[in-house]
């Protein structure tokens, strides 16, 4: 995949107010580390995650996600009145129906001539939807677009402590739990446009994507049989290496359609998970880790937001300058791998 004419005009992410640090997650698990005889301390040390935010109660993805919108669009040289289509992509939603999308043009104030709709793909949502956009900016169906994810992973938290708590568990029973003390939250937008509307735009160049659903069951979440609120149950250490093998197969695609090797980025960035996560996907392949800005010790797994979110912050911090190439690396349970490249 190959992309013409798109640029990235803006982005911007809302950092969630409250923190929740992985020392107060154990404090809440007490009871159960107690039982359990675990060692204190184990959370921040296996993840390097030492905090993640949370939104006010109350607030729903689609308040989140516009908050992003507005600020990217305030930062852009586009108006409300160019966007043609509004993707919300978050694997967070308000309802089943209608779209969260329909929530998100309504709070930004977008036009009516506008195409809106959710697309979710864990967390890979969004950039399967730099990737729609793009399609649709090249074919000439539009000339611009936004997309949004409002990612709050405080329900999945707060019922995950709950389980814990109340279920007699042992040591191995817990294991399918404990990436769930991982989840944060965060919002984070872009708006895409043609490059004629955006000259000094940052360019999107093209990508590949690849999927691996044989691996579709080692990460699992909905509504609890119950109704008692959100579930997930992860194999942490099957879908690790899973992952990593299905992005070694991902960047070695992604090298020949680019033409690019494991020296032409400049800057990398990619899904927050944590450390160990971090660590063997550099080493397999073959990327200086130097190349990467992180910001999962103090957001945690942000879901579909997470990637994007933490190219925000590289920008924000000088870490990524005008001209770097970038290699943008998302992973998501599925399991669905997409990489893009962009010269910023």
């Amino acid at each position: 995949m190959r992309i013409q004419s798109t640029v990235i005009d803006s982005l911007a992410y809302v950092a969630p107010p409250n923190v929740w640090t992985s020392e107060y997650v154990e404090e809440r698990l007490k009871p159960l580390y107690e039982r359990l005889r675990l060692p204190e301390g184990r959370l921040e040390l296996m993840t390097g995650i030492k905090e993640r935010r949370f939104w006010d109660d109350g607030i729903r993805p689609s308040e989140a996600s516009a908050q992003a919108g507005k600020k990217a669009l305030e930062q852009s040289g586009l108006n409300p009145s160019d966007i043609e289509v509004c993707i919300h992509c978050s694997v967070c939603r308000d309802m089943l129906e209608p779209a969260t999308a329909s929530f998100v043009h309504r709070l930004i104030g977008l036009g009516e001539d506008v195409q809106l709709y959710d697309l979710s793909n864990a967390c890979l949502g969004f950039l399967n939807a730099l990737s729609m956009l793009s399609a649709m900016i090249d074919v000439g169906h539009i000339k611009a677009g936004i997309v949004v994810s409002g990612e709050n992973g405080k329900p999945l938290l707060e019922r995950t402590l709950q389980l814990l708590l109340e279920r007699d568990l042992d040591r191995k029973q817990i294991k399918p739990y404990f990436a769930n003390l991982t989840i944060g939250a965060g919002a984070v937008a872009a708006v895409v446009c043609h490059e004629s509307l955006s000259p000094n735009g940052h360019r999107l160049l093209g990508g590949v994507s690849k999927a691996d659903t044989s691996s579709n069951d080692l990460c699992k979440g909905d509504a609890s049989s119950e109704g008692t609120g959100l579930e997930m149950q992860t194999d942490s250490e099957e879908l690790l290496h899973a992952g990593v093998a299905l992005a070694s197969n991902t960047w070695d695609s992604f090298k020949r359609e680019m033409d690019w090797t494991n020296q032409t980025a400049d800057k990398v960035v990619c899904h927050q998970v944590g450390v160990a996560h971090q660590k063997l996907l550099y080493e397999r392949l073959g990327i200086d880790v130097e190349k990467d800005y992180s910001s999962f010790a103090t957001y945690g797994n942000t879901g579909s937001a997470a990637l994007p979110l933490t190219l925000a912050k590289a920008v924000e911090d000088d870490f990524i300058s005008k001209g770097d190439k970038l290699a943008m690396l998302g992973i998501g349970s599925g399991l669905n791998c997409m990489m893009l490249a962009a010269e910023w």
